[in-house]
């Protein structure tokens, strides 16, 4: 089994992350905006506060965007759209595949991606759900998310979480693909107090932990908890949270 160690993860801030996995490039949730309220009719409904570690123009080539949801711009904000236009491949929600153009993956539905040197890589998606409760409660205030995993020949599994704060999908995903080598953990403990009374839209750092622990991940590599005024935790809490959870040598924090 190829080890976690082979292949770097560069964070950007917030959910973006960039990898090379199998001869491909990848990208996740792309966000490289100004720091700046963003409004839906007329109302301010997220605050970015801290600029991404680099631009666009950093990014060289990439194949796949990996975006687990396009309807936050958290998560897809307006220069990440603009770069979906340049990357040959966005793989994303079946909702989000309809807006976009885009590939819709459902839960548990694979691609395969040919890699350049030969063989392939298998992205499957797998469930995520962004808020508390059950996933047919969720869906229609907050929308579709999905993760990832990835998979090939020779390959470490990786599993891209997306926003999600349910442990339960994190147990279905072990099943049928833990250990995972790496793990991009979306975490922040994001909460809008008009939504479930405050509760968390995504899991905290004392979750992130028991996410590492239920996948058998090697590597985790924390997004999402930075960036953004409705993260209520960072990257201090994920520092104690796995150092805890005795966890503290499988966290990347770059």
């Amino acid at each position: 089994m190829a080890s976690a160690e082979q292949f770097p993860v560069r964070v950007f801030g917030g959910p973006t992350a960039l990898f090379e996995y199998g001869g491909l490039r990848f990208i996740t949730d792309p966000t490289f905006d100004a720091p700046g309220d963003y409004e839906e009719n007329g109302r301010k409904i997220l605050t970015k506060t801290a600029p991404p570690s680099g631009s666009p123009d950093d990014l060289g080539r990439i194949d796949v965007v990996l975006l687990s949801h396009d309807e936050h711009p958290d998560n897809l904000d307006n220069s990440g759209r603009a770069l979906l236009a340049d990357v040959p491949l966005t793989l994303t929600t079946p909702g989000g595949g309809e807006r976009l153009g885009a590939v819709g993956l459902a839960d548990w539905e694979s691609i395969d991606l040919d890699r350049p040197g030969g063989g392939t890589i298998t992205v499957t998606g797998v469930p995520a759900v962004h808020g508390p409760g059950k996933r047919e409660e969720v869906e229609p205030i907050t929308g579709q998310v999905v993760g990832f995993v990835l998979t090939g020949e020779g390959l470490p599994t990786v599993y891209v979480s997306g926003d999600n704060a349910s442990l339960d999908a994190v147990k279905e995903i072990a099943e049928r693909f833990g250990p995972v080598d790496t793990a991009i953990l979306f975490a922040g403990a994001p909460r809008i107090p008009v939504l479930w009374d405050g509760s968390l839209l995504v899991i905290d750092s004392v979750q992130a932990a028991e996410a590492a622990r239920i996948l058998g991940a090697r590597r985790v590599v924390p997004v999402h908890y930075d960036s953004w005024a409705h993260f209520t935790e960072g990257r201090d809490e994920l520092v104690a949270a796995f150092a805890d959870a005795g966890l503290i040598d499988r966290l990347d924090l770059g």
